[in-house]
């Protein structure tokens, strides 16, 4: 031991050591604390509580095990310490690294040792979300200088025979690194079909694999309570109804509103003026499910347009608002070539107290709107979703599978009829990954599931009658959806006219 202390001095304290690497280390650092990053002088403890400090106290930091590599770390674990930011620059700027002769975070100092610095080429990498990267780049003009590159990662991935490949080599990489037990084909095509689901479109797979992975360990721990040697599709599938029981809590309350008729919701019969219409509650970040409301509208004569009530008590989004004044634009496209409008009209998402986002519902409120001035029955069995332009034609829109399953469960609960079913725009079909039960119900005829293009095609479904196409000579047929729309909204053109200027106003009783 005295002969070690005596030659102490001459010995060498190697921080990096890169002989055996095959290429530029690659370096993630987990903790990227101040100490962590830039390295620091660590005291060591000597007999009678005296603490030495020399060059064999100094500790590379991640900075420095990469130079020549690649440093990778999260942005915001760095940013939480307020020392990193700025050393970071200094780094990156001048291209060296001081280890510094104390930690600021502790009070103890260090003896007054104060290293050279060292010399730093590292491509740093730091990962975060967007909001994070704007502020940094709104906040501090030198971020984009120093970090030029900006390269954004998708959530979804395309699908293909190579991307099924590297999911499936996954999957196989998952259970054995966990000894879980394998999963055979048939759950890995259930695996599949949740990733697509996942992404929302059938040619995607969705690239957040956590999830995948939670799924495959909750199937093999169903595996070992039932005894089985391999995960199968039941088993993938237990797993899944199982994640959602434990957060559809505010689902099952939902149905019992509406089994109680507490919540006012039919899917039998028919109603003037009434449609159902679906969206969706979010009651956590990863965990969704639709639901069908009643959209009401009610007609008069008058001057104030179309009322969006949900926006007079501030319980609705911009994006709403929208669909609702584009509305007006469709109705002034379609009748009022050539009287003027001369309607008030409301509509109201009915037991709606929390507000509503999104313009997917302005189809439904169109088809009611529509419904109330022809005094036409529309059925009440039809759940309809999907935004709609100026032009009448219908837009995608998110979710589309929860609303159809929504819709069918409601459906379930109050007694299949073999008439039910949800309408949707032509441009979602490439999103459909229904539930099995519900392609059952849609293969057997009890349940439909229509794509259309425009609001016309919609009313010989609601309706049972046709919506009748303009002829430049002859107007809207008088029969049809569109004729009778047309007959309303000029009778009241009509009645408007004669009351602001003070004349007799003759009702024709073929309206």
């Amino acid at each position: 031991g005295d002969e070690e202390d005596a030659f102490h001095e001459y010995q060498v304290n190697v921080l990096i050591d890169n002989a055996d690497a095959d290429g530029p280390p690659v370096i993630f650092e987990t903790v990227p604390t101040y100490r962590n990053l830039f390295g620091s002088i660590e005291p060591v403890p000597e007999y009678g509580g005296i603490w030495r400090v020399d060059f064999s106290c100094i500790r590379p930091g991640s900075l420095h095990r990469a130079h020549g590599g690649y440093l990778i770390f999260n942005a915001f674990d760095a940013l939480s310490d307020p020392m990193v930011w700025p050393v970071l620059k200094r780094v990156l700027r001048y291209g060296q690294a001081d280890i510094q002769a104390h930690d600021h975070s502790v009070l103890m100092p260090a003896g007054g040792l104060k290293p050279d610095p060292l010399p730093c080429h590292v491509k740093v990498i730091m990962l975060g979300d967007e909001e994070l990267y704007e502020a940094l780049a709104f906040d501090d003009e030198s971020f984009t200088r120093l970090f030029k590159v900006k390269a954004d990662f998708d959530t979804v991935l395309p699908r293909n025979a190579g991307t099924m490949a590297q999911y499936a080599d996954f999957l196989r990489r998952v259970c054995d690194e966990e000894q879980l037990r394998p999963c055979n084909r048939s759950a890995v095509a259930a695996l599949l079909e949740y990733g697509v689901r996942l992404a929302g479109r059938q040619n995607k797979l969705s690239a957040r694999l956590e999830h995948i992975a939670d799924v495959v360990r909750e199937a093999d721990y169903w595996a070992d309570k039932s005894g089985k040697a391999m995960v199968t599709r039941e088993l993938v599938e237990c797993a899944l109804r199982e994640r959602e029981t434990r957060v559809n809590m505010t689902q099952e309350q939902i149905r019992e509103l509406i089994d109680e008729e507490l919540l006012l919701v039919s899917s039998h019969g028919t109603a003037i003026g009434q449609v159902n219409g679906l969206v969706i509650y979010e009651t956590s970040a990863d965990y969704g499910f639709g639901c069908p409301v009643r959209i009401t509208a009610s007609t008069t004569m008058g001057d104030a347009g179309v009322v969006n009530i949900e926006r007079e008590v501030e319980l609705s989004d911009a994006m709403h608002n929208k669909g609702v004044l584009i509305l007006s634009g469709y109705l002034r496209n379609t009748y009022a070539y050539d009287k003027p409008l001369a309607l008030s009209a409301s509509l109201c998402v009915e037991q709606s107290y929390e507000g509503i986002s999104g313009d997917s519902a302005s189809a439904a409120e169109c088809y009611a709107l529509l419904s109330s001035l022809a005094g036409l029955p529309v059925e009440q069995g039809i759940a309809i979703t999907g935004s709609v332009n100026q032009k009448g034609v219908l837009q995608a829109v998110s979710g589309i599978n929860e609303k159809i399953e929504g819709f069918f469960d409601v459906c379930c609960q109050q007694g299949l009829t073999g008439h039910q079913g949800v309408v949707i725009p032509t441009s979602n079909i490439a999103d459909l990954m229904l539930r099995e039960d519900v392609i059952e119900g849609v293969a057997a005829g009890n349940f439909h599931v229509y794509a259309i293009q425009t609001l016309d095609e919609g009313w010989p479904i609601l309706t049972g009658l046709a919506a009748g196409a303009w002829q430049p000579e002859t107007g809207y047929p008088a029969e049809s959806v569109n004729g009778r729309v047309e007959a309303q909204l000029r009778r009241f053109a009509d009645q408007w006219y004669a009351l602001r200027n003070g004349l007799p106003y003759q009702h024709d009783p073929s309206y």
